[in-house]
């Protein structure tokens, strides 16, 4: 069978950064990018020229912001897409090599946070399991002093990216993907867990963590953007949204306050990867 030909539209880096500059960022301002390259369409250059047009839009005085999570750096008990035989937890565990900003890969957030995060100047945050990564002028700032037990709360880049007016560039992700919401949970009532992972020197450690999960986001979404100033359009074939994160935080707080009930609280499981299945690792 021949192979197909590809579908459109083509987009080239001109068109991620006039395509963006016409959804309303602007130049100098600090953005938390949540992405998926494969909506966007035939992208000439992927991820790299996606991430040049951001960074295009944003000027040099801007900052982009991207989540370069490592969720396999997690408890095997816990993988379950797919999960690994129980008698080699223990090995694994004692195996797992520790967290490194510089040359541990992202997982499960896509190919252009992984862009992001090798490229020339980023900056990347400590917390072993969920990372931000940033370019720009205001890096340094948003990614030092993340908490090692303080996945997505107030010692992390999201309580800093709310103070600096940043804003949510959803580039064809849903609300699941919305890190933004994790910040909220801090802020209500939620249970702790242990966390499991391998420990910086070697070994294996445990945290107690607020318990967070991306479940009803994508309601929490729905309702945020009926009631809320989104700004809606499109990159490429990509939906696209964009909004203050301290917008989606306060009325995640008060909604998550409302609408999630005892029975929906997080389960308590430690798993470091809110926006999705716990995974082993990939080959």
């Amino acid at each position: 069978m021949p192979t197909p030909p590809p579908t459109g539209p083509l987009v080239t880096r001109d068109t991620v950064a006039a395509q963006l500059r016409l959804l309303g960022v602007e130049s100098g301002e600090t953005l938390l990018v949540h992405s998926s390259l494969s909506s966007l369409g035939w992208v000439n250059g992927g991820a790299v020229a996606v991430v040049r047009g951001l960074l295009d839009a944003l000027g040099p005085r801007g900052t982009l912001v991207v989540p370069t999570q490592t969720g396999d750096l997690s408890d095997p008990a816990l993988w379950s897409d797919p999960p690994v035989p129980e008698q080699w937890w223990d090995r694994i565990r004692a195996t797992m090599p520790p967290y490194d900003p510089l040359i541990t890969p992202s997982r499960g957030v896509g190919v252009i946070p992984e862009t992001v995060r090798t490229w020339p100047g980023a900056l990347r945050s400590a917390h072993p399991q969920t990372s931000f990564a940033a370019l720009g002028p205001g890096a340094a700032d948003i990614v030092e002093g993340h908490a090692p037990d303080c996945r997505l709360g107030e010692r992390s880049p999201l309580a800093r990216l709310e103070r600096l007016a940043a804003r949510v560039l959803l580039l064809g992700a849903g609300y699941g993907s919305c890190t933004a919401f994790h910040l909220a949970e801090y802020r209500i009532p939620s249970p702790r867990v242990t966390v499991g992972r391998p420990a910086p020197g070697g070994g294996w450690e445990t945290v107690t963590e607020v318990s967070i999960t991306s479940d009803r986001f994508d309601e929490l979404g729905y309702d945020f953007e009926r009631d809320r100033p989104v700004v809606r359009g499109e990159v490429g074939a990509a939906p696209t949204r964009l909004f203050p994160v301290a917008d989606a935080v306060a009325y995640a707080q008060r909604w998550l306050a409302l609408h999630r009930s005892r029975a929906e609280e997080p389960p308590p499981s430690g798993d470091p990867a809110p926006a999705r299945r716990r995974r082993g690792p990939r080959t």
